[in-house]
């Protein structure tokens, strides 16, 4: 049980990310191309939260270009290089799985004032 207690507490990051769920953050990723490694933005709306610890993630939504986009980061990531809170969300729900069913306006989640 200690040797498990210590792997994690290496792999957790000292500097979590705080997102909330119906935030629209930008998340820094790193992306691998052969040799050479670059960042890639992907901006959208947090619909989820999951897991605790060193499993715990976080799912984020936007469209583009007509298709709806969901991608999952792992908060303790090393390719996860920063996540920027771009507007606070005001949500009353812990999942916003309903907004893949939404088009538009509808698919808006109201700023926190």
């Amino acid at each position: 049980m200690d040797a498990l207690k210590i792997m994690t507490e290496g792999m957790i990051k000292e500097e979590r990310p705080s997102v909330k769920v119906g935030d629209v953050v930008k998340v820094h990723v790193k992306i691998r191309e052969g040799e050479r490694e670059r960042i890639q933005v992907f901006e959208g709306t947090v619909i989820a939260n999951k897991g605790s610890g060193v499993s715990e993630t976080f799912t984020v939504r936007r469209v583009s270009y007509g298709v709806g986009v969901e991608r999952v980061f792992p908060v303790n990531s090393p390719n996860v290089a920063k996540v920027e809170v771009v507007r606070a969300g005001k949500v009353r729900r812990s999942k916003l799985y309903y907004l893949r069913d939404r088009v538009g306006k509808a698919a808006k989640v109201k700023e926190l004032i």
